[in-house]
């Protein structure tokens, strides 16, 4: 029987991408050596998951090709647990590539490729000033030589490599570029294209990994040991081997390691690297807290509610990565340019360097020169890069605020949108309803129509629900358990309950054994019913007014009652959020035409609600399918977002163009296209405005491209740009693409 072969994957970090054509050579390169068998490059990130066969190639035989194509690449860990990687060593690589982005001296000093462009431009240099003082042609040379040798060692593999797999990259066109250059004799343009080129794409390398540094930031924000109560004692463990249910300790200027509840202490917590605040938050005991933010002033005892890869820190930086690298429909045209583009200037270089001189006998080295230039120019690195730097940059400013973008398209389709769409409950108002009064409609006392109705809901997850199941336990009541329960989308619930019954036994022996009371469990076989009115039929004229006095106080009623007819109402009053009214101003001033309120509270109720935050449109008493329509029915008139918290009305949210949540929820984080971490209404004006000027600067990125391009094409086709200039102008227009596209992360 043969044995199946033995797949292993690895995660690593690849350094020195500039720009997307980069990623696409590595995992071309990558695929075609034998054993591997997946390969995922992600540019935003320099994030490389693949999977590949041990007995056939070695994870050393796949870094070495990865460097041979001129970048660097360090393990981030085995996903098979090796025992050679551990998460110290792991955060300890991270942490030494950061610094070394984070101070540009340090960069330019202590990175190989800094070196090479510093060594190679003192080579030309040295070049330059032989020539002023009139030395010998072999001395220049041999300067220029050096500075060829010391900047062009890389791009010559590189291009090498690229030649060997049949992909015509800008390192191989700008190998043949330098090499022709010094065939013809011109050594001072070969060291200055090779020069130039390296500065320029060493330089791009750096500026975008300070802005990839913005998801490594968060990654360092997790301590790699926390300090747990075993009895007694206290033990420092990796985060890693931390369970749920576990309690860690936590002192003033630390981070708190994990998820979870605090269940001693007090304290004033830093979120801002999850949510965006700037106030730090006051923490104690039943407060829920999370991994990565920073204990400020107090002591704190936390059971741990999440493993350490499940954290919502874990969980952001995930969600965040997949943005970064996420395809945008901007940069899917983009790469489509590209690719009929360079192959029709590589023939457009061969056929100037052949027609003129087989066909009209022109100097062959003149055209030869000009088709070089062309070369140069058929690399559209500017084109390429001016998406993806916009994204990434817009991404991480984003996170910083709190924002959660799911991918380039939402990123872009925010700023788009005509009309913007709220939920009600939990979204423009707190979701902490409260109970306000209670109207018995018979016999029944207040407390037993509070106890029947919140006994019904311990099954329900409605917002209503939980504020009923409050106050009952707040006045002491004693609630029932549900059976035959059943939900009624859209208008409430109904369920038998059980009681006691006292069974009259007289034997003290049976009596401690059947309970309290000598009570026995007993199934009421009335049913009862809580929810809107929708649920009850005939309901008598006087009830109907009473109703209508509610709403008019903008109350909501919760209608209680059996088959044969309503026992009381239950009202309550859910508050705006405190930042509602400025978040809707603001969001009008971003960019959307209309808002628009759905909620199935009754008309009275959303009508005051429109009149307290200056909205002139809204739906009431909608059903969740209703809210499903009604966001078809406004997608005739142009682009809908969906603002909800992701609990009832997830449909309207997946059928939206684009889809807001508001919270850390799980529900949150797996439904909606954009999620507010920061649960602040006005983080959505700031959402939208980014996504706008997101769209704007990458415009603005591929018409300056484009022009750029077009207009060194024409001139190098009639010999009008030497080598040198077409370098310069290549690399410049790439690097200020990418210094236009990073303004977005300090917006």
């Amino acid at each position: 029987m043969q044995q199946a072969s033995k797949i292993e994957a690895i995660e690593a970090r690849v350094h020195g991408m500039d720009c997307p054509s980069c990623a696409q050579t590595v995992q071309s390169n990558l695929h075609q050596l034998t054993g591997v068998n997946e390969v995922a490059l992600n540019f935003g990130n320099g994030k490389l998951n693949m999977t590949y066969n041990p007995e056939k190639i070695t994870q050393k035989d796949i870094f070495r090709r990865v460097e041979a194509l001129g970048y660097q690449i360090e393990s981030i860990f085995r996903k098979e647990n090796s025992p050679s990687t551990t998460e110290s060593a792991k955060i300890k690589n991270q942490k030494s590539k950061i610094d070394s982005l984070s101070s540009p001296w340090k960069f330019w000093l202590t990175t190989r490729r800094g070196q090479r462009v510093i060594l190679s431009g003192t080579g030309l240099v040295l070049g330059f000033i032989a020539h002023s003082m009139g030395l010998s042609a072999w001395i220049q040379t041999s300067f220029y030589c050096i500075g060829i040798v010391l900047a062009g060692f890389p791009i010559a593999r590189a291009g090498l490599i690229s030649l060997k797999s049949r992909r015509a990259d800008i390192n191989l066109l700008m190998m043949i570029s330098g090499v022709g250059a010094c065939l013809l004799g011109d050594f001072l343009e070969g060291a200055m294209v090779v020069f130039l080129f390296s500065l320029g794409t060493t330089l791009q390398s750096f500026t975008l990994g300070r802005t990839r540094n913005a998801i490594r930031d968060l990654m360092d924000l997790t301590p790699p040991i926390a300090t747990i109560k075993r009895g007694d004692e206290e033990v420092n463990v990796p985060i890693s081997s931390i369970e749920v249910g576990e309690i860690i300790t936590v002192r003033p200027g630390q981070r708190i390691a994990l998820d979870g509840k605090v269940i001693y202490g007090i304290s004033a917590v830093d979120q801002s690297p999850i949510t965006g605040e700037s106030v730090p938050v006051d923490k104690e005991a039943g407060d829920d807290v999370f991994g990565g933010t920073l204990n400020q002033t107090g002591y704190l005892e936390v059971k741990t509610t999440r493993k350490s890869n499940e954290t919502t820190m874990a969980r952001i930086i995930h969600l965040v990565e997949e943005a970064q690298g996420s395809r945008a429909r901007s940069q899917q045209w983009v790469d489509k340019f590209a690719s009929i583009y360079t192959p029709l200037v590589i023939l457009l270089a061969i056929a100037i360097a052949i027609i003129p001189t087989v066909f009209f006998s022109q100097d062959m080295k003149v055209w030869i020169y000009h088709a070089l230039v062309l070369l140069v120019i058929a690399c559209p690195c500017a084109l390429v890069i001016s998406t993806p730097v916009s994204i990434v940059s817009a991404i991480g400013a984003a996170t910083r605020k709190g924002i959660l973008f799911k991918g380039g398209n939402s990123l872009e389709t925010a700023g788009k949108i005509d009309i913007l769409a709220f939920d009600k409950t939990g979204t423009l108002t707190e979701g902490l309803p409260k109970v306000l009064n209670i109207y018995s409609l018979g016999e029944q006392e207040r407390s037993s129509i509070l106890q029947i109705a919140a006994s019904l809901e311990q099954r329900s997850e409605h917002p209503l629900a939980k504020a009923i199941i409050a106050e009952a336990k707040k006045q002491g009541l004693t609630l029932q358990t549900p059976h035959e329960f059943v939900a009624i989308p859209g208008k409430g619930i109904q369920a038998k309950l059980s009681d006691k019954l006292d069974c009259g036994v007289q034997d003290p022996q049976v009596a401690s054994l059947l309970g309290k009371n000598h009570l026995l469990p007993h199934l009421n076989q009335e049913f009862y019913m809580v929810g809107n009115r929708r649920l009850f039929t005939n309901i008598p004229p006087e009830v109907s007014s009473l109703l209508a006095e509610i709403s008019n106080l903008g109350q909501t009623p919760v209608l209680v009652g059996t088959k044969g007819g309503l026992i009381g109402i239950i009202t309550l009053a859910d508050g705006l959020r405190l930042e509602a009214r400025e978040a809707v101003r603001l969001i009008e001033t971003a960019g959307p035409k209309e808002v628009v309120i759905l909620t199935g509270d009754s008309k009275s109720v959303a009508q005051q609600m429109v009149e307290q935050l200056g909205i002139f449109d809204y739906r009431a008493e909608l059903l969740p399918k209703d809210k499903l329509l009604e966001i078809q029915r406004l997608q005739e008139q142009g682009i809908v977002g969906m603002v909800g918290d992701g609990i009832n009305d997830a449909p309207a949210l997946a059928s939206a163009d684009i889809s807001f949540a508001i919270g850390r929820t799980d529900i949150a984080l797996e439904t909606a296209d954009v999620v507010l971490v920061a649960d602040d209404l006005r983080r959505l004006a700031y959402a939208i405005s980014l996504s706008r000027k997101t769209v704007s600067v990458i415009q603005q990125n591929i018409i300056f491209s484009l022009i750029t391009k077009a207009l060194f094409l024409l001139l190098g086709s009639f010999g009008f740009v030497g080598l040198a200039v077409a370098v310069l102008a290549d690399t410049g227009s790439s690097l200020l693409v990418t210094f236009n596209g990073m303004r977005l992360f300090k917006v």
